[in-house]
């Protein structure tokens, strides 16, 4: 299982990880309890229920690299080109497009 921090703005919003069925998203309770801290996609509003997708969500997948750019992304970072996650940890920690950037964690 592999999961990282997702962060809005800065701060940390929700943890995504990724299981054996699929992926998970749930906000932080701190982002949740906090009414200035808005969703970080309209397909993931702010609630405190997990969501579950069987596939890489949307606002993630979104993020990725496509075609040229992913293909020597993937071969320089030596990931395979269909582990849409793994490249999500590699390539979305910093100036990303918007205010969803993604923080790898050790667990």
């Amino acid at each position: 299982m592999r999961k990282a921090i997702v962060n809005f703005k800065g701060m940390p919003a929700g943890i995504v990880e990724e299981n054996e069925t699929g992926f998970v998203f749930r906000y932080d309770d701190d982002y949740f309890h906090n009414p200035t801290q808005r969703a970080i996609s309209l397909t993931l509003p702010k609630t405190q229920q997990a969501y579950y997708h069987t596939s890489l969500f949307p606002v993630f997948y979104n993020m990725l690299p496509e075609g040229a750019n992913k293909e020597i992304l993937c071969r320089v970072l030596r990931i395979d080109e269909n582990d849409f996650f793994g490249l999500l940890l590699a390539t979305a920690q910093y100036d990303t497009i918007g205010a969803i950037t993604i923080t790898p964690t050790n667990d």
